[in-house]
């Protein structure tokens, strides 16, 4: 794997080869303007919780969740001027957002790969990090089992390729140390409804 200066703030490819691409780019978006988006998303979105089977078990969500079509009327400024930057540094035609709000250290996700049939073939999915800097694991499904650990910080964008659901699971695990609030925007490319 490349080494990259501490003060290169380009695009970071993690992953380029069969398996898929992986590519991290550190601010995306100015400090500022993740931190203004951040708080108006936190504030103004009717976060939801939910229930899943777990284990054999029914379990809370660990982490709150909203989704947007992004061809919605009423998608929220911020959503808007996300999408703008995505678009601006992604060639993707991206139609919903799904939103992921981990309150703290004990929010996260168990590792998974995006469901394919709920992704258009070829395209990517973009994540755009707000709020605190949280790890992010992805793990290769087979042997080698290649491990790859990145702070999402605020204004990152995640980038992954369609292919690399089928090789990869990804996922933001608890934490021991106190940790501030994160926002995730995973922008998608959906299938139309049928």
């Amino acid at each position: 794997m490349a080494q990259f200066s501490l003060f290169d703030q380009g695009p970071r490819i993690l992953l380029d080869d069969a398996s898929g691409k992986v590519v991290y780019t550190p601010e995306l978006v100015p400090a500022t303007t993740a931190q203004t988006w951040f708080e108006r998303l936190f504030e103004d979105i009717a976060w939801r919780g939910g229930r899943r089977l777990m284990y054999e078990r029914e379990v809370d969500v660990p982490r709150l969740r909203a989704h947007f079509d992004l061809d919605d009327p009423a998608l929220p400024a911020p959503l808007h001027e996300a999408l703008a930057a995505v678009r601006g540094a992604v060639d993707a035609p991206f139609t919903s957002v799904g939103l992921n709000l981990y309150r703290d250290e004990r929010d996260s996700v168990a590792p998974h790969n995006d469901k394919l049939e709920d992704l258009v073939r070829g395209h990517p999915i973009a994540l755009l990090s707000l709020g605190a800097t949280r790890e992010m694991v992805i793990r290769a499904k087979r042997p080698a089992r290649r491990v790859l650990h990145i702070d999402l910080e605020a204004g990152s964008l995640l980038l992954m390729d369609y292919s690399s659901q089928f090789h990869y699971d990804h996922g933001i695990p608890k934490q021991r140390a106190p940790m501030g609030p994160r926002i995730s925007l995973a922008f998608r490319v959906r299938p139309p409804a049928p």
